[in-house]
């Protein structure tokens, strides 16, 4: 809340303090407590098949058939706690990777200065802000020194920005260079960071799709095993046999119609997917969200520390003579490399970059792994460059500083003066080329180069990269810095940008042959977004055209060819918007800005100078034109967007705090092509998932078929309620749970994501009809014959239904996955010991009423359950 005060230079009393504090309360956002272990157990109880599975548990116990309520129940329990522990495991993981977004502030109170919790702030303190502190509370700037301010985690702007006496400063930024002081205008919910936090907690967590597919599935399951057991019981009393009987088989029929494993396999099946992808560095933090990973239709991508590395990085020294020094490297690592070797004309220039220069580099310790920047990220930039080019922080003690004018906002240059070891004076200027190329400025150059400079800033400004220009000479006498910007020569331009990730255009073309969109929605120039896009691949969004096969509208620019590294630009993509289309085409916008998020095409492929509210509309649109959303984002600005999407995946080493509380994935690596095993694995998780719904609804549809038909055949009791439950529990078991495990198959990231609108049955009916009709023709074809030879028929075709069921779910194995699982054929062959051991074991005899069979009729009745495996899987093979 904002509070007009008269600023005292001794701050706030003690008294005014407590008075502040009651009537605004804490510098703290609002946070949701976390669910209890109770409310976490019952959020899984509300599964739509689970209520099937209670409802099933409830008749079973009326009955009075306590095996089969066990087996449930523990079915039930099963579920539960896996799903529960992943949710608590994934969110210590997160909370291991909480960082302390402003743990205390320098502010003076009572005419003291005294660190206090940032969390104790109240409107009207005077805070002190210095390089690297994180700004505890949004301020407005009354005194700054060299302010500027690293604004990433709320806008998506990757450079410093340049803040002065009267500029309103955000919680949550960061100082990156000088000091201020600032007065306290807003702080808690009221802050930059809590209005964001309420867009965050303003969007309600969406269903996934395999939720909504497994509701709808769940109550068409449950209505169809109702209707058709309804079915046997009345033809089984309209054929004489006891009430009693038929109601108790139609209830175990409706049990057995039911696939109750379902719950226990797909939640088996998203927890294994969720540790396979915790040792790739993607942590979930809610379960449902491993599979539909495999569901997204589009990623929308942040660029800061997403696709880049979000560290600006000098690529290349562009020399006046036409040379260029190529430089590689990763981060602040100053143990890169530059290529050619660096020749007089570049060191000159690397050494200007010391010199002119006030950060510094710090070495990894145990507390920080990687070289960070000292001071100002951009100098840091600059000391890497010129370490690759062999000049280090030793040249300021050969060179020592006698004289600056600091970096000015209006002037937009840096001069410095160093005196030489034999008494001459070193004169280095750098600041933006268009100040030191304007005329009148401080370089020496006649007409025509001036303009073939500037042409060729233009250009590459245009394509996304920052510049800088160096200037410098040695001159005799004692120099004042502010006299000594004349008539001085340029040492050459420095092409600055933030690099792509290795891996980025790989994982990019991946997405694209999986047939995933992408769309990067960025705080950041169009210019530069434009860049980033065209290095990586980026286009208009296929998944979302109106053709799967081809792309309309507009190309992005083309890379320019390199050419003189000073000289002009030889095409029109200095704007870096795309070329004109071609008349008549249906063209698509390759770059448009946030303004035009509510009306942009949705293929669209780069939108820039987004805020989090505009990248809440991109996302709405999005989804409501038929995708699934998965979005990344690493930083504050992003938390929204994240929350609303499908998918919200956030950084853990970068990303902010509010970016990772928001996100359903954390990456614990920052690595974009995570998000690409994570989809893979997604896709692997609903194949399964198909998998056993084929094998369960197969198995079920042929135990309600030999129910109906039985007695049309003269079989009037085809089994008996306690044989219908134990196959269905020996069958959907151990290898339904199992089938959830299978390896991915050959080609998973090559094909379309499936419509967002598919049913989970999709296209899977006419083989689920198919195994259905082959397993009830051999069980009921085996009792016709072994009642025909006069065997025990009834026990023929129990044993046959269930090994014919067992042949089935090896069929469906996955096939090419390069690992097999093993899993699969150990429950087989437990659940082949167990149906085997009904027809020999007294025990089991006694309890299932069934009867041993001749090593003939036995041998007979093996080889005739073989059928529907073997059929199932030529089928499948020529398919």
């Amino acid at each position: 809340m904002t509070t007009p005060t008269t600023l005292v230079p001794s701050g706030l009393s003690a008294a005014e303090v407590a008075e502040r504090r009651q009537r605004f309360g804490r510098n703290e956002l609002p946070a949701a407590r976390p669910p209890s272990v109770v409310g976490r157990a019952a959020a899984q109880l509300r599964d739509p098949l689970v209520i099937v599975l209670l409802a099933a548990m409830v008749v079973t116990l009326v009955l009075r058939d306590l095996s089969d309520t066990v087996v449930i129940l523990l079915v039930i329990v099963l579920n539960t706690t896996v799903g529960v522990v992943q949710e608590i495991r994934a969110d210590r993981a997160v909370a291991a990777l909480q960082r302390m977004a402003a743990p205390s502030a320098r502010v003076r109170r009572d005419g003291a200065d005294t660190t206090v919790p940032a969390a104790e702030l109240v409107p009207g303190d005077l805070v002190r802000v210095e390089a690297g502190d994180i700004v505890p509370a949004d301020l407005r700037v009354v005194e700054a020194v060299r302010l500027s301010l690293d604004e990433a985690a709320l806008t998506g702007e990757s450079m410093p920005v340049t803040r002065r006496a009267g500029d309103e400063l955000s919680a949550g930024t960061v100082t990156a260079t000088g000091r201020a002081v600032g007065e306290v205008t807003r702080i808690g919910a009221d802050s930059a960071l809590g209005r964001i936090a309420a867009l965050v907690a303003g969007q309600p967590r969406r269903a996934t799709p395999l939720q909504r597919r497994l509701a709808g599935l769940g109550r068409v399951l449950a209505v169809a095993a109702v209707a058709l057991s309804a079915v046997v019981l009345a033809v089984g009393v309209l054929r004489g046999q006891p009430f009693g009987e038929m109601l108790l088989a139609a209830v175990s029929l409706t049990v057995a119609a039911v696939p109750e494993s379902l719950p226990a396999v797909v939640t088996l099946a998203l927890a294994l997917g969720a540790h396979r992808m915790a040792r790739q560095a993607g942590i979930v933090r809610r379960l449902p969200a491993v599979e539909t990973l495999g569901s997204v239709t589009v990623l929308a991508t942040d660029k800061t520390g997403t696709l880049t590395e979000g560290v600006m990085s000098v690529e290349r020294l562009l020399l006046p003579g036409g040379g260029t020094v190529t430089l590689s490297g990763r981060g602040y690592d100053p143990g890169g490399t530059a290529e050619p070797e660096p020749d007089p004309a570049a060191r000159r220039l690397a050494e200007a970059l010391v010199l002119c220069n006030d950060a510094g580099l710090a070495k990894p310790d145990g507390e920080h792994p990687a070289w960070r920047p000292v001071g100002d990220p951009m100098e840091a930039a600059l000391l890497v460059a010129a370490a690759r080019c062999g000049v280090g922080l030793d040249v300021r003690e050969l060179l020592p500083r006698a004289d600056e004018v600091p970096f000015d906002a209006d002037r937009r240059r840096m001069t410095t003066v160093h005196q030489r070891p034999d008494g001459r004076y070193r004169i280095v200027c750098k600041g933006a080329p268009d100040a030191l190329l304007a005329p009148g400025g401080p370089l020496r150059l006649d007409a025509d180069e001036r303009r073939r400079v500037s042409a060729a800033a233009a250009e590459l400004s245009g394509a996304g990269y920052r510049l800088l220009a160096v200037a410098g000479a040695d001159r005799p006498g004692t120099i004042r810095a502010a006299d000594a910007e004349r008539d001085l020569d340029l040492l050459g331009l420095v092409v600055l940008a933030d690099p792509v990730r290795a891996e980025t255009a790989d994982t990019v073309a991946a997405f694209r042959e999986a047939g995933i969109g992408l769309v990067l929605i960025t705080g950041d120039h169009p210019a530069t977004a434009a860049a980033i896009a065209q290095r990586v691949g980026l286009t208009a969004t296929p998944s979302l055209t109106a053709s799967s096969d081809t792309t309309t509208g507009a190309e992005p620019p083309h890379a320019t060819a390199a050419g003189e590294p000073l000289q002009a630009a030889t095409a029109d993509t200095a704007t870096g918007a795309a070329p004109p289309a071609t008349a008549g085409a249906d063209v698509v916008p390759w770059v448009v800005t946030g303004d035009a998020a509510a009306t942009a095409d949705l293929r669209t492929a780069v939108y820039a100078r987004t805020s989090p509210e505009q990248k809440l509309t991109i996302i709405r649109r999005l989804q409501d034109g038929g995708a699934v959303v998965a979005m990344t984002g690493d930083g504050v600005n992003d938390a929204p967007a994240l929350r609303r999407a499908d998918i919200g995946v956030a950084m853990g080493r970068g990303g902010t705090e509010a970016a990772r509380q928001a996100a359903d994935l954390v990456l614990a690596d920052d690595n974009i092509a995570t998000v690409g095993r994570a989809i893979r694995e997604g896709r692997r998780i609903y194949a399964n998932i198909r998998r056993f719904l084929v094998y369960a609804l197969s198995g079920g549809s042929a135990e309600v078929l030999v129910m109906l038909a039985g007695p049309w055949l003269g079989l009037p009791v085809p089994l008996l309620p306690a044989q219908i439950l134990w196959i269905n529990m020996n069958t959907h078991g151990l290898p339904g749970v199992a089938l959830g495990g299978e390896p991915a198959g050959p080609g998973l990231m090559r094909r379309p994501p499936r419509r967002p609108g598919e049913a989970i049955l999709g296209g899977l009916t006419g083989r689920i009809a198919l195994n259905a009709a082959l397993i009830t023709a051999a069980a009921l074809g085996a009792a016709l014959w072994i009642r025909h030879v006069g065997g025990p028929w009834q026990s023929a075709l129990f044993v046959v239904l269930g090994l014919a069921q067992l042949g089935v779910a090896l069929a469906l194995r996955s096939r090419g996955g390069g690992r097999r699982n093993w899993s699969l054929d150990a429950a087989v062959a437990l659940s082949l010991a167990l149906q085997l051991g009904a027809l020999w074991l007294p025990p089991l005899q006694a309890l299932l009423g069934t009867e041993p069979l001749g090593a003939a009729q036995f041998a007979a009745c093996a080889a005739i359950a073989a059928g529907p495996g073997l059929i199932s899987y030529a089928l499948s093979r020529r398919a």
